[in-house]
């Protein structure tokens, strides 16, 4: 096969930033994708119904003309949200879920939850109005090593949550583990996984055999092999449970290659070919479609897009950027190390 027609596929778990960075990376996932679940964990966070209104304003002023682009709003949940307002923003079509992040998981998540009883009033709100909840899922007790998160949150923390409010439907965000791929599938319609695509291509490895590589690093931590590969196999299986959620995590070069480096992977700009050729490997292109255009919006409750994008596999690899340009400096694209010769036609 030469060339795939793909149905314009959406993105279910994205970082725009904001300010300066929202205006450099918005275009790179505006020129494939036509909608995102867009992330809410500015500075400050964006809490209620008023801040995403204000901030999809802001992401549609950054838009540039002639770009088609939607995007699907979340709140952060924190130990204030008020579950009247998360009802509101349901109503009003504009937010699409709520965000769970346990306080100190990832970038930006030190307003997130310390104790889940705090916010059961919005989960129970949710449950009853069937708006979903994306998860973070990881712990963050620092006695749990850090490539046992994904596994100890599943049994402590979503598995109870789950079996406690049964219609609660949940998006398990960037799974990492072979656990988080079994337990994807465990919950019927009500549960599903997104997936990265840099999830599907690297290991712990690629981060730190040979010296550490800081544009590999990100959170969830990539795992070993056999984690790696139990992703692929879910991604390319064609089960309706998961989806493409890349993660795609803009941050100047100074705060990644820095002592305390910044956790994220910017895949916006050549996530397209990369999946490509990741399901080609799994002799799977005939299930691309689905992962990347038409399972995700099947869970929102969303219709599929209507346009269509083309892929092309030429002689020639693909060449991209190194980074993209932003007023704070610049920011790497993902480098997958290897050559990549799916081309997005233009």
């Amino acid at each position: 096969m030469q060339t795939i027609t793909l149905t314009r596929p959406d993105d279910w778990h994205l970082h725009l930033r904001d300010g300066a960075m929202l205006r450099a990376v918005l275009p790179e996932s505006a020129r494939h994708f036509a909608r995102a679940i867009i992330m809410p964990n500015l500075v400050p966070p964006v809490v209620t119904l008023a801040d995403a209104v204000a901030y999809r304003g802001r992401i549609m002023d950054a838009l540039p003309e002639g770009m088609v682009f939607e995007p699907l709003m979340t709140l952060y949940l924190t130990e204030g949200t008020d579950p009247a307002d998360v009802a509101r923003a349901h109503a009003s079509g504009l937010v699409k879920a709520v965000k769970l992040y346990p306080a100190g998981a990832t970038t930006n998540s030190q307003s997130g939850v310390r104790d889940l009883a705090r916010v059961m009033p919005v989960l129970e709100k949710m449950a009853e109005i069937g708006m979903p909840l994306c998860t973070h899922g990881e712990v963050t007790d620092p006695q749990v090593d850090i490539f046992d998160r994904e596994a100890v949150f599943i049994d402590t923390v979503l598995d109870p949550l789950r079996r406690r409010l049964p219609a609660l439907r949940v998006v398990m965000e960037h799974i990492t583990t072979e656990e988080g791929v079994a337990y994807a599938v465990e919950g019927g319609d009500r549960l599903a996984a997104t997936i990265t695509t840099h999830h599907l291509i690297l290991n712990r490895n690629h981060i730190l055999a040979g010296g550490i590589r800081p544009h590999y690093y990100c959170l969830p931590v990539a795992k070993r092999e056999k984690h790696r590969l139990a992703l692929r196999r879910a991604a390319t299986s064609g089960n309706p449970r998961y989806f493409l959620g890349t993660d795609s995590a803009p941050h100047v070069d100074a705060l990644k290659e820095h002592a305390c480096g910044c956790a994220g992977c910017f895949t916006a700009t050549n996530t397209l070919s990369l999946l490509a050729h990741v399901f080609e490997q799994e002799a799977a292109l005939d299930r691309l479609e689905g992962f990347a255009a038409q399972n995700g919006p099947a869970f929102y409750g969303l219709p599929v897009n209507g346009g269509k994008v083309r892929l092309e596999k030429r002689p020639d690899p693909c060449v991209w950027p190194k980074g993209i340009v932003t007023e704070n400096g610049p920011v790497t694209v993902f480098d997958p190390g290897f050559p990549v010769y799916w081309h997005v036609a233009t």
